[in-house]
């Protein structure tokens, strides 16, 4: 999106309603239908006091947590549990990272189960108006359709998204006033001692917890939309979409009183809530904010994983930007594999019922991380510690619970979700220490003490000219150091006689949109060192990126670019660019123990599956030479062969 969408504006409210509140504005198809499935013997206090657990959830979880706290701590206009762990990455506590891997984990589950939920509940209504209605084959055409139209970008059909869920909200809204009146009594649930009464009274407290805390599962969401929409859009209009959410889930609390266990056990109680001939508006309405609620979701899981590869979390992917809309990228291979997740879930569990129990165990695990990270956020602001310790102690004991209520649905589909968010975790806990441990390894050399005779081999006539300009990438962190393998590569092997050396340093930054460079010139007209500075949300395009600044030292006046070719320097042609990637592979020589070894061997799996370096970074492959060294990891020094004592 534009970034004038992020000023209050009517133009920025509506456009945040289509992008932010997706997820949570279809929660209304299937809390209350879950709420009445864990008790069928209900009374009209377990109705009363369910829909004050609704209402004080949204509350203190979605309201007071996300939208008052969580919305101001983000990182240059971004955020989501990886931007606010990139804030406290300079932190002592090393393992944080842990907690900011669990939570977006957890988080891609809840992206693999919400279309296909979602969408199941939408179309079941269709049941109502004929038994026969084959659920399942629509559900799978509609997914199959939403994840196919990802690589074509949603730029020109988002624009549709805002609009159309505002009336949505607005139907949730006026179909839950209609049915206030069938019961009054429901507005007690306003009162907060009915929800304690609830949870003090039913024996079965936690079967409803698990069910009511469906309602905030797009919290989470919502906090990562910060950086498309704004903090100010996200909060006012958040306020108009709370009221239409509580107004339907009243209605829908005092039609289950009014119509009898018969009906509320038989039919879903948000198409129950509808006039007579609604039911088909009432399906279409929530089948199109059921796909732009999946269409949310994707949208930040490719957002999480693109965050996950800046910060070293997960092995570089394919990344496209199938529009001009801010932010907005896709990901062939997380969404290909996102969609083979949702439809195995949509055929292992068929219902929105039977998915009821694989849902939200995730997502609770999601927002505790979010609690301990957002309170040590808080101290790192330097707010009270009483206050962050208040905010820590309150919001892991109600999240706790919601775990725990949570955890009883582990056998009956909870497994499923966290074996999911298991593998991610896993996958980035394996990538990150793995290349943490190749790095500490990697041998550096100051690359003044080489450029005398880095200069001197640019004149050496008995070599043959490699190329005008050869390039090479360095991961070092401190400037001025290079790798031992790149000195190793211009000097030793096959000494590479050039004009120009350059040595460009690309660092990805935590900053969403940066796209910044500053150049060293170490031998004038001979060695430059080019520190690059790329957001995360920036596209790499290394050999466009040096193509600029190139410009911008001939135009300085600090570079000839002119080919020293006699034949081509008399007619002014320019020299040609070469790029050298330097792949480093693990060396069975090492020295090191089973866990290291076990780290590269997982190491090299997962690299197989990545991009390659050379299309990663956006560099003209037809003029780039790859050069495998070998990487010696020694944990222990190695045994030394002995001289056979003469006799």
């Amino acid at each position: 999106m534009k970034s004038d969408i992020r000023k209050l504006t009517a133009m920025g409210l509506l456009v945040t309603m289509g992008i932010v509140f997706g997820d949570i504005g279809t929660s209304p198809l299937y809390v209350m239908k879950a709420i009445v499935g864990v008790n069928s013997n209900y009374d009209d206090l377990y109705i009363i006091g369910a829909v004050s657990c609704v209402i004080w959830t949204l509350t203190l979880q979605t309201t007071l947590k996300y939208v008052v706290i969580a919305l101001r701590a983000d990182n240059k206009g971004e955020g989501g549990i990886l931007s606010l762990f990139s804030l406290l990455k300079s932190s002592p506590r090393k393992w944080l990272y842990l907690i900011a891997v669990v939570g977006a984990s957890t988080l891609i589950a809840d992206g693999v189960i919400t279309p296909a939920i979602t969408v199941t509940s939408a179309i079941e209504g269709l049941s109502i108006v004929h038994e026969g209605v084959p659920v399942v084959p629509i559900v799978v055409v509609i997914i199959l359709g939403i994840f196919m139209m990802q690589q074509a970008g949603t730029g020109k059909i988002g624009k549709f998204f805002g609009p159309f869920m505002l009336i949505w909200f607005l139907f949730l809204g006026v179909m839950g006033s209609l049915n206030i009146g069938l019961h009054v009594a429901i507005l007690k649930a306003f009162n907060p001692w009915y929800a304690v009464r609830l949870l003090i009274d039913y024996p079965g407290w936690f079967l409803v917890l698990g069910a009511v805390f469906l309602c905030t599962t797009g919290a989470e969401a919502l906090y990562s939309d910060l950086g498309h929409c704004g903090r100010i859009n996200i909060s006012v209009s958040w306020i108009f979409v709370k009221i239409m959410l509580i107004l339907n889930y009243l209605g829908q609390g005092a039609w289950i009183i009014w119509s009898g266990r018969d009906a509320a056990l038989n039919i879903n109680p948000f198409y129950g809530i509808m006039p007579q001939g609604w039911i088909v508006p009432a399906v279409i309405l929530s089948t199109g904010a059921a796909i732009i609620a999946s269409q949310a979701l994707l949208s930040g899981s490719f957002t999480i994983f693109s965050e996950a590869i800046s910060l070293n979390f997960f092995p570089r992917l394919k990344v496209k930007y199938p529009s001009d809309e801010k932010g907005q990228l896709y990901i062939p291979a997380v969404n290909w594999t996102l969609l083979f997740g949702c439809l195995l879930t949509v055929l292992l569990f068929k219902t929105s019922s039977a998915m009821e129990a694989a849902y939200g165990l995730a997502i609770t695990v999601t927002m505790i991380m979010t609690t301990v990270l957002l309170a040590y956020y808080l101290s790192h602001k330097n707010v009270s510690k009483w206050i962050c310790g208040v905010f820590l102690i309150f919001y892991a004991a109600v999240e706790g619970l919601f775990f725990l209520a949570n955890a009883s649905k582990f056998m009956n589909g909870g497994w499923f979700t966290l074996m999911i968010a298991g593998i991610v975790a896993f996958s980035m806990i394996v990538w990150r220490n793995a290349t943490n441990l190749r790095r500490s390894f990697i041998e550096y050399r100051k690359l003044s003490e080489y450029l005398d005779v880095m200069a001197e081999l640019k004149g050496e006539e008995e070599i043959p000219r490699y190329a005008s300009n050869v390039v090479y990438l360095s991961k070092s962190k401190v400037r001025g150091e290079v790798e031992s393998k790149l000195i190793y590569s211009i000097l030793n092997k096959d000494p590479k006689r050039a004009d120009h050396y350059w040595i460009i340093n690309p660092e990805f930054t935590d900053d969403p949109d940066t796209l910044e460079y500053d150049v060293d010139i170490l031998v004038p007209d001979t060695i430059y060192e080019v520190h690059m500075r790329i957001g995360f949300r920036v596209e790499p395009r290394l050999t466009l990126y040096l193509r600029q600044i190139v410009e911008d030292l001939v135009e300085e006046g600090k570079l000839d670019l002119t080919s020293k070719v006699p034949s081509l320097r008399k007619r002014a042609m320019a020299g040609n660019f070469k790029f050298i990637l330097i792949h480093r592979i693990f060396s069975a020589s090492s020295q090191c123990g089973k866990k290291a070894a076990m780290l590269m061997g997982l190491h090299s799996l997962m690299r197989k599956l990545s991009l390659a370096d050379e299309k990663a970074l956006g560099l003209d492959t037809s003029n780039v030479t790859i050069e495998t060294v070998p990487l010696i990891i020694n944990t222990h020094a190695p045994r030394r062969i002995e001289k056979k004592p003469t006799s």
